[in-house]
């Protein structure tokens, strides 16, 4: 009813009513916003790193109006793998002036569907989607939707039953992050759910969020797209996906950290910056990778993730999460001899041994949404607390 008497206002919608996109692409049937600008994403031919690059983790539209309704059009892309059940459609979090205030999903979009046994995709087209949020306060507020974090999603058209104006700068600090399927939120139920979304609300930042699903391998295009990109504060999360997709041996890693934090370091070389090694996870602690789906799981409609190395490769050079750590403590501790700007935090703090025990990852790798408000508590407690490196002016 409320579309049928509502007069809607129609705004185009572009980069300046976005945040935490570093590109809008424009499509057949909207806009596609990316976490990698055009350039960089011509440099990859990961499929993986394609899809979740385009999944708008951290993305947000953000007005300022007095409407007390917004329609907003989209058209998701879903996901599937053949046996498996569908994951829950992907939830958009609508905030008011900072304050979660409702949730919801959309029907339609397009399908790409992987069976796993004999590597084919498939991919079916769909329609658009409306998503509805009303009765909003009839007064001057901030607006804020949060997009899906892990489903890929055009922009098709926004209504408003009120002028639209982008949200002006608000004096935070941007936070550039860069990490895997941890950062960008797996398992987490929705888009503010996620740890880095929750620790840049409770650190007071403005979050730009470069977490990609088993693709945080040190490409010299993400580090140049952070070089690239404004920020007062970085960080980067290294260490699982070097392990479960088993790219490199211990003598190519060290270099290749010491690359992309030199890289980074030419686009800002006095920002804080924020090295992060692995949280715990049970199955590579010490067994290299590569990892894989637990077939056994499968067969009974469950995701499950294993590793398939063998413990003895560690004397090869085979990663293990616990090389990682110890490597990573030791780069960032000779580097930051020469750079008082540059900081380590072991990833064991934020989610540990004993936290395993008690709120063990559901699959083996991906953190719950619990588990995801621990790990951000526990990091704004460590780096925004005013003896932390991303201490604040009023910290």
């Amino acid at each position: 009813m409320e579309s049928m008497t509502t007069t809607w206002i129609n705004t185009p919608i572009t980069a300046d009513l976005l945040r935490g996109a570093l590109d809008v692409q424009h499509t057949a049937r909207g806009v596609l916003p990316h976490r990698l600008p055009a350039w960089a994403r011509a440099q990859n031919t990961d499929g993986q790193l394609a899809m979740v690059e385009s999944q708008p983790a951290g993305v947000r539209l953000a007005l300022r109006t007095r409407a007390t309704a917004v329609e907003l059009d989209t058209l998701p892309t879903r996901f599937t793998y053949t046996g498996l059940p569908s994951r829950p459609d992907g939830v958009y979090d609508l905030l008011v002036d900072g304050h979660l205030t409702d949730q919801a999903s959309v029907t339609g979009g397009d399908a790409v569907t992987t069976d796993m046994a004999s590597g084919t995709t498939q991919r079916r087209s769909g329609p658009s989607g409306t998503l509805r949020f009303t009765g909003l306060p009839d007064r001057m507020k901030e607006l804020e939707i949060w997009l899906p974090h892990h489903e890929t999603t055009e922009l098709v058209a926004l209504r408003t039953d009120a002028p639209v104006a982008p949200v002006t700068d608000r004096g935070r600090r941007v936070w550039l992050h860069h990490g895997s399927s941890i950062s960008q939120g797996s398992n987490a139920t929705g888009p503010t759910a996620t740890w880095p979304v929750v620790a840049a609300s409770l650190g007071g930042v403005d979050l730009v969020n470069l977490g990609f699903g088993g693709s945080a391998l040190l490409d010299p295009f993400t580090a140049r797209t952070m070089r690239d990109t404004p920020a007062e504060l970085i960080s980067v999360k290294i260490g699982i996906n070097l392990v479960n997709t088993d790219v490199m041996r211990l003598r190519a890693f060290g270099p290749a950290v010491h690359g992309f934090l030199d890289t980074i370091r030419d686009g800002h070389p006095r920002t804080p910056l924020l090295v992060v090694s692995p949280i715990y996870c049970p199955i590579h602690e010490d067994t290299p990778g590569p990892g894989t789906f637990d077939l056994a799981a499968l067969a009974t409609g469950q995701m499950r993730f294993r590793a398939t190395g063998d413990p003895a490769e560690r004397a090869g050079g085979k990663l293990t999460l616990r090389v990682i750590r110890e490597e990573l403590a030791r780069i960032t501790a000779q580097r930051a001899a020469d750079d008082p700007n540059l900081h380590h935090l072991d990833g064991l703090d934020l989610y540990g041994e004993a936290d395993s025990a008690e709120l063990p990852l559901p699959d083996q790798l991906h953190p719950d949404t619990a588990t995801h408000r621990r790990i951000a508590e526990r990091f704004a407690k460590r780096v925004f607390s005013a003896d932390g490196p991303f201490a604040g002016p009023s910290s």
